[in-house]
């Protein structure tokens, strides 16, 4: 594989979009027309989402300039187009419950809007009207990039250099966690951020036992693992393998926890690490150009300056697809593991 194949795979996005026609005004100053740019839209205008909207998936490939193109793996939009993020929208529904769209803007060759593409950050209702209560821009790109940030919830247990278990909010810059790569390493940056845990945002559960954990350990669902196999027992032709939490979900050992609001944490260090949280080795954040806009404006010039270290993910090599996993491989990397 080339460096640029490479690049791409690490850059990838991959996120369930539904279409800004889905959303038409029943009620208020613009009714008739379909979700439209955060320079068109007007509070307190009323949406009602299509009883017949079709959630796919937009395959995104991050830009250095902080724009996308999309991939040619998608399942909506024209591989290649460029998209912008327009802005965060919060509506409110009927029972005075709000959640917030994401509005992506796909351009044409001559930088024409082709599409509107709509990313919820928690589940719609069919046929449910909902009310538009916010307009955001500046924030939206962070929004975005917090989607695709690796996070741990309130209360994970971290291995410090020292062997000791500390939660991950008790955490402080420059405390010295242990890694599986390069001994203990000083925590960089720590990011923090609440989020509705509902649909595909929802955080995964590895119940305690499930990986040889002593205890729950709770991430986002596109958090990787890193398990060691004594033998090979999903036939990735390796013993190392980095998976997904999301696809280990069996519904008993391993669930995805629908409800309420999620606290996460994000841990920045020099460079891409696995670390062990809850006794599970798991990665760390990694900064590319999907993840940057999730840093905070207080983010120091040092910093800044480590994270070239992230410019190559020094792990690519040991993630395996959905397609070695089936619902039993929580289960068989658990005894695979087994000491």
């Amino acid at each position: 594989m080339n460096a640029s194949s490479n690049t791409a795979s690490v850059l990838a996005q991959s996120i369930p979009v539904f279409s800004a026609d889905d959303f038409l005004i029943v009620d208020g100053a613009n009714i008739d027309d379909s979700l439209s740019f955060a320079a068109e839209a007007t509070l307190d205008d009323v949406y009602e989402f299509g009883q017949h909207a079709e959630r796919k998936r937009l395959s995104l490939l991050a830009q250095t300039d902080g724009t996308y193109v999309i991939g040619q793996d998608t399942q909506t939009g024209e591989p290649n187009a460029r998209v912008i993020v327009d802005s965060c929208l919060t509506v409110m529904n009927t029972q005075g419950v709000t959640l917030e769209l994401l509005l992506l803007v796909e351009l044409d060759e001559e930088e024409l809007v082709a599409n509107l593409h709509v990313l919820p950050l928690a589940p719609l209702t069919p046929t449910a009207q909902y009310r538009l209560v916010g307009i955001e821009i500046g924030n939206a790109a962070r929004k975005l990039a917090q989607v695709a940030c690796v996070s741990f919830s309130r209360g994970t247990k971290i291995t410090m250099s020292s062997g000791a278990q500390k939660s991950i909010e008790e955490l402080k810059v420059g405390d010295k966690v242990l890694t599986r790569d390069d001994g203990g390493q000083e925590i960089r940056w720590i990011g923090q951020n609440t989020v509705r845990a509902v649909g595909d945002f929802a955080p995964i559960v590895i119940k305690a036992g499930a990986l040889n954990n002593t205890n729950d350990l709770i991430v986002s669902p596109d958090h990787r693992l890193f398990i060691y196999q004594r033998r090979d027992a999903l036939g990735a032709g390796r013993s190392e393998v980095l998976v997904k939490a999301r696809h280990l979900v069996n519904d008993d050992t391993v669930t995805q926890q629908d409800g309420g609001f999620i606290e996460y944490f994000q841990l920045l260090f020099d460079q891409h690490e696995i670390i062990y949280a809850e006794g599970i080795a798991a990665e760390t954040l990694l900064v590319d150009t999907r993840t940057r806009p999730a840093l905070t404006d207080n983010v120091s010039e040092e910093v800044l300056e480590t994270l070239n270290g992230h410019s190559g993910w020094l792990h690519q090599e040991f993630e395996v697809g959905a397609d070695l996993l089936g619902p039993d491989a929580a289960e068989k990397l658990r005894k695979a593991s087994k000491r």
